[in-house]
């Protein structure tokens, strides 16, 4: 698998973007320089190699099912527990995230199709479900932001 593709995948909230190449995935959603992208990782291990988890936090991040959180680093990251995203996530480990819609619009299957370069498809299919929550994560607060 090439970590530099853009992936058309259903992800554990919404059908997504993915890739390891987060300029090629600013370019497709015409976003912003600073704007960001969720990291999806697919072990606390890996999650160890972009941040430190402060103490008072690592309880609520190994129970959180489908929750973003934004660390002191301000790195927005998810550890994905859905068996069939995670069964894609193991072969690259960490992938950027984002939704495979035009910024500020719904879910257009043939805007996704158009943009992506490998479309993987699992037994359930496209569609969209709930977005994750977002909580960010100070060295000892936490806010929700979604």
């Amino acid at each position: 698998m090439n970590p530099s593709v853009v992936y058309l995948a259903q992800t554990d909230t919404t059908v997504g973007f993915l890739s390891q190449n987060d300029k090629r995935l600013k370019e497709i959603k015409n976003r912003r320089d600073k704007k960001g992208f969720i990291v999806s990782v697919d072990s606390l291990q890996t999650l160890k190699t972009f941040t430190r988890v402060p103490q008072i936090h690592k309880k609520m991040l190994r129970r959180a099912k489908k929750i973003t959180i934004v660390y002191p680093n301000n790195l927005a990251i998810r550890v994905v527990k859905d068996k069939e995203h995670l069964k894609f996530l193991k072969k690259l480990r960490w992938l950027y995230s984002t939704s495979s819609n035009p910024s500020g619009c719904g879910f257009k299957e043939s805007f996704a199709r158009e943009k992506s370069d490998v479309i993987v498809f699992d037994k359930f299919g496209f569609g969209e479900k709930n977005p994750s929550k977002i909580i960010k994560c100070g060295k000892i607060t936490k806010r929700r932001l979604r």
